[in-house]
C-alpha cells in the first residue's frame, strides 16, 4: 500500500491522474491510499506523473485497510 499526501485543497487536481497506478484509489480528506503491491513502483509512477505528494509512505496493510478494501465503508459506519 503507498499513502500519499497532498494539500487539501489539491483534491481536483488528482482527478485521473492516478488511475492504472493501483488496483484501487481511495481518496480520503486527508491522504490517499494506493492499494498495491508494489507500493516503492508506485511511488516512482506518482512523480512520473508530475504529482508532488507533501509525503509518501510505502506500508503494510492494516486489519483496518483490509475491511475497507472488502466491504467499501468505514468503520463508523
Amino acid at each position: 500500500m503507498l499513502e500519499l499526501r497532498f494539500p487539501i485543497d489539491a483534491a481536483p487536481l488528482l482527478d485521473g491522474k492516478l488511475e492504472g497506478i493501483a488496483d484501487r484509489v481511495e481518496v480520503l480528506p486527508d491522504r490517499v491510499l494506493l492499494y498495491t503491491h508494489d507500493g516503492e513502483a508506485a511511488a516512482t509512477a506518482v512523480h512520473q506523473r508530475g504529482l508532488r505528494p507533501e509525503s509518501t509512505l510505502v506500508r503494510r496493510s492494516t486489519l483496518e485497510d483490509v475491511f475497507l478494501r472488502l466491504t467499501g465503508r468505514s468503520l463508523i459506519e
